[in-house]
């Protein structure tokens, strides 16, 4: 089974927010799911987005692979932990 860390969307219409799932890669957008490791807001202004950092590195160490927008959350996420 091949995994993917991606969004999926929620909230209303022109009122959009993702959770960061870890899900099959052949399920839909918005369908099943494995676990949720976080949220992004991107109609917040700042810091918009909270990550469990230890489960995404748990499933990219199990062979999941992150989407673009994830991988660049994940890559803020460790940044601002190392500050």
């Amino acid at each position: 089974m091949a995994v993917a860390i991606r969004l999926r969307r929620e909230g209303a219409k022109n009122s959009p927010y993702y959770s960061i799932v870890v899900a099959d890669q052949r399920s839909p957008r918005d369908g099943k799911f494995i676990e949720i490791i976080g949220k992004y807001d991107p109609k917040k202004v700042g810091e918009n987005f909270s990550l469990d950092l230890a489960r995404a590195d748990h499933w990219v160490k199990n062979g999941a692979r992150p989407s673009q927008t994830v991988g660049s959350i994940i890559t803020k996420t460790r940044k601002k932990q190392a500050a």
